[in-house]
């Protein structure tokens, strides 16, 4: 493509697009116990890591504590270490995110804590950002598409909320077109969208490599069916090896890529291949994180040691005795 451009989310505070919204809801959460008299025990949320790391790091700054859930051994360690160097209380549970979220609006609804995921309206403030960074970055144009890896959906409603702002105040003139991309194996809005519903069924999701959208009942699926039809959306999934190999064609481009990240392309790649994205056609595609949180992902993929993915590029160490022979050897079997 000759207009494909990547936006950068993971080059926060704690690695990923979350801080845009939670340095949001934790100012205000800290102004209304300052200035209002909101009594909160604490600040919770259910994540697969990213949303636990933001939450934990602007909570510290605010002086207010902090409880996360997260699915035990089914986040990163990078992911797992944010939150607990930054003093939360981290709760691992024996299920996945969704049984989390169940358990975290529980507390909720109980007045022990403050909820803190996508759907508290003040993250989606926060989130929106992305699509005004973007339009300022292109000198106030709008891209054609924006592609976005989704598990929880919150952001596809931000997106929407941030385009349809700079439209309605004359900054800018049409919205593009939305591609929520999701992980074949945590896909109910695919499948919505598939099926010709109106409604998000939930569904079992899946281990993926994709662990941070491994969901399958999202919170904020009515939003991003909202946003969807409003841009003119479309859903589109991903095999693990798909997501796999997308990334590693990106990072062979000189980028680091995280495996959601890959969703997102792998969701480009097909939309090209099938014409409905046009040669000429600016792309923007948002990657979420970091792909320095997902070493284990990397050092699986070039080990050939994730179940199912072919790891057509991958690229392990050669390991050589300490003399100049084998060394030049390598080069040459490298670069004949």
């Amino acid at each position: 493509m000759r207009d494909l451009w990547i936006k950068m989310c993971g080059n926060s505070h704690t690695g990923s697009f979350k801080d845009l919204g939670m340095t949001v809801l934790v100012s205000v959460v800290r102004w209304a116990m300052r200035d209002h008299g909101l009594s909160v025990r604490a600040i919770a949320c259910a994540s697969t890591g990213d949303t636990s790391a933001s939450l934990a790091a602007y909570g510290a700054t605010a002086g207010i504590p902090v409880v996360v859930l997260l699915p035990r051994g089914k986040v990163s360690t990078a992911q797992l270490v944010q939150p607990l160097a930054n003093g939360a209380l981290v709760l691992a549970l024996d299920t996945d995110f969704d049984g989390c979220m169940a358990i975290v609006q529980q507390l909720a609804e109980a007045g022990l804590v403050y909820l803190a995921n996508s759907m508290n309206a003040l993250r989606l403030e926060g989130q929106k950002t992305v699509a005004i960074e973007v339009v300022q970055q292109f000198d106030w144009e709008v891209p054609d598409w924006i592609i976005l890896p989704s598990g929880n959906l919150g952001n596809a409603s931000a997106l929407y909320k941030g385009f349809a702002m700079l439209k309605a105040l004359g900054l800018t003139f049409k919205l593009p077109r939305l591609v929520v991309a999701q992980a074949e194996r945590a896909n109910p809005l695919v499948r919505a969208v598939r099926a010709g519903a109106t409604t998000v069924t939930p569904m079992k999701a899946e281990p993926t490599v994709a662990n941070a959208i491994q969901i399958g009942a999202p919170v904020s699926a009515p939003r991003a069916m909202m946003a969807l039809a409003a841009m003119n959306g479309l859903a589109i999934d991903a095999t693990e090896d798909e997501i796999a190999d997308a990334a590693a064609r990106a990072d062979l481009t000189g980028t680091y890529c995280d495996p959601h990240t890959g969703v997102a392309l792998a969701a480009l790649f097909k939309l090209r291949a099938q014409g409905a994205i046009g040669e000429n056609e600016r792309v923007v595609v948002i990657s979420t994180a970091s792909g320095l949180k997902f070493t284990e992902f990397k050092v699986g993929y070039h080990e050939r040691a994730l179940a199912g993915i072919e790891s057509r590029r991958a690229n392990a160490p050669v390991v050589l005795p300490p003399t100049l022979g084998p060394v030049v050897d390598a080069i040459r079997a490298r670069w004949p």
